[in-house]
């Protein structure tokens, strides 16, 4: 975030990762929706995007390139904005992200370090799709799955969905921090906010939500790598009196997450207004707490 002019800043962030979902136009949709999420996260407008792709020239037909580009320059017009152009390198495994540029006004940029004691905390889509994609990864590879793969229908949905509309709400609200849910998980980047505002925070674990049969899923013994890392890496500061298995669940590792957003109470209801008002989803989740460094999981 650059300040370039006055009480104007802008904001640059950029990410790409491999595919997650079979059908190259949507794994575009998707990549492109996580990387503008960033820039939504600061209460920023996104204005101009570059690609940024790896792919096997030699292993798969141009057309699927030319697929992933489009899903995330269609995507990116839904934003409001044009990809300008990028950069694409022969690589042995497809890639696929982009540098997003936004603007904002410096009295509305919106930090993830400026939380305060007693704000409660919305998240605006539900958590689980990392859990969901590896047992479809295991059922589409027949490795260990002895039934139908899961749908990813209902995580495809949430993954392609912008965070723009629940990020206006959030900045019109004057909210205090936030940030968006991604590859560390619902717990790594909470401790992120807990970390820059010198707090801690209180999850309640039923009010979290989940895609369906996640659970069930994660019983099964299905997570991704980066899940694993997560519950591993932040166990040591976190206090449970709910399951294991649900401390894993809240380190689930997300691709185009939701915004976790922290809120006086005195600003909720104008929150709330804003988000319904618009017919986002949200859910109320727990709150800041002075137990600095530290997130407690209850029921």
């Amino acid at each position: 975030m650059i300040r370039i002019a006055g009480d104007i800043a802008i904001a640059q962030t950029v990410d790409f990762f491999t595919p997650i979902v079979d059908d190259p136009y949507l794994f575009g949709q998707i990549a492109a929706a996580n990387a503008i999420s960033d820039v939504y996260a600061m209460g920023a407008t996104p204005i101009l995007g570059l690609a940024i792709a790896g792919f096997p020239t030699e292993v798969l037909p141009l057309d699927v390139l030319q697929e992933i580009l489009r899903g995330g320059a269609e995507k990116a017009q839904e934003a409001g904005f044009s990809v300008a152009g990028g950069h694409t390198i022969i690589d042995d495994v497809p890639k696929y992200g982009l540098v997003v540029t936004g603007v904002v006004a410096v009295d509305k940029l919106v930090r993830n370090s400026t939380a305060r004691e007693g704000d409660l905390l919305y998240l605006t889509k539900p958590i689980g799709n990392g859990i969901l994609v590896s047992a479809y990864r295991a059922a589409t590879t027949r490795k260990f799955f002895k039934r139908e793969p899961p749908s990813l229908d209902e995580a495809i949905t949430w993954m392609t969905m912008l965070n723009r509309d629940a990020a206006q709400a959030m900045v019109a609200a004057g909210a205090s921090a936030a940030t968006d849910v991604t590859g560390y998980g619902l717990i790594g980047h909470l401790l992120e906010m807990c970390q820059g505002a010198s707090l801690g925070a209180e999850i309640i674990v039923s009010a979290v939500p989940v895609l369906d049969h996640v659970r069930e899923l994660l019983a099964q013994g299905y997570r991704p790598e980066g899940t694993n890392r997560n519950a591993k890496t932040f166990r040591d500061r976190v206090r449970l009196s709910v399951p294991e298995s649900e401390y894993t669940l809240m380190c689930d590792a997300q691709t185009s997450g939701g915004l976790l957003i922290a809120i006086s109470p005195e600003r909720e209801a104008a929150l709330v207004a804003r988000l319904s008002e618009s017919g986002l989803f949200y859910a109320k989740i727990g709150r800041m707490t002075a137990d600095k460094g530290r997130i407690t999981l209850i029921t």
